[in-house]
């Protein structure tokens, strides 16, 4: 599984890149409050951090764009639910975040909203600890990348939003609340 998400990554990386039917490119770099949680939590549970991207930015269409993206998450356990209660439960990520999205998009000058969704790699260290689930895992995990936002300004390049990576195999969603900015790249 590893190793086809890596050969996968580097495929779409590299032929893409120079493929006919991109329009434009650009570099987009994001930074945000970074959120983890169990997907079987009691006490809901949700541990913050940092996170950071960047992505290549890769028009197809005015409404459609292809990510791959590399960047990072680090949550720590506050030791407490969101009712500012003390509990045992975490979610604990510390881990680079590699793969590629696919954003659909309205295009609406000023403000555009958008949906992405892909397919990724997590690299790193993964914490969960419920009632239901006792997780201490360290190495490559798939992820799921879902993201909901809005593009702002007259040209589209202020990016605000949720980003979710959805981990099953170690029971937690690592997500983000993220500010991005789009810098064109020359042709």
């Amino acid at each position: 599984m590893r190793k086809a998400l890596i050969l996968l990554t580097i495929i779409l990386t590299s032929s893409l890149v120079q493929a006919q039917f991109i329009k434009e490119k650009a570099i987009n770099a994001q930074i945000g409050y970074g959120l983890s949680a169990p997907n079987n939590s009691v006490d809901e549970v949700v541990d913050s951090g940092y996170f950071a991207q960047g992505e290549l930015v890769l028009k197809v269409a005015s409404w459609i764009q292809i990510r791959p993206y590399l960047g990072f998450i680090l949550t720590n356990s506050g030791g407490e639910d969101l009712d500012g209660n003390p509990t045992d439960e975490k979610a604990v990520v510390k881990a680079a975040l590699l793969g590629g999205k696919l954003r659909l998009r309205a295009p609406i000058p000023y403000v555009a909203p958008y949906i992405e969704v892909g397919i990724g790699a997590s690299i790193g260290k993964f914490e969960t600890f419920t009632y239901y689930d006792d997780i201490n895992k360290g190495g490559i995990i798939y992820h799921i990348p879902f993201s909901l936002g809005l593009e702002l300004g007259r040209d589209n390049n202020v990016d605000l939003g949720l980003s979710y990576y959805f981990q099953p195999s170690v029971e937690q969603f690592a997500g983000a609340f993220a500010v991005g900015i789009t810098f064109p790249l020359k042709n």
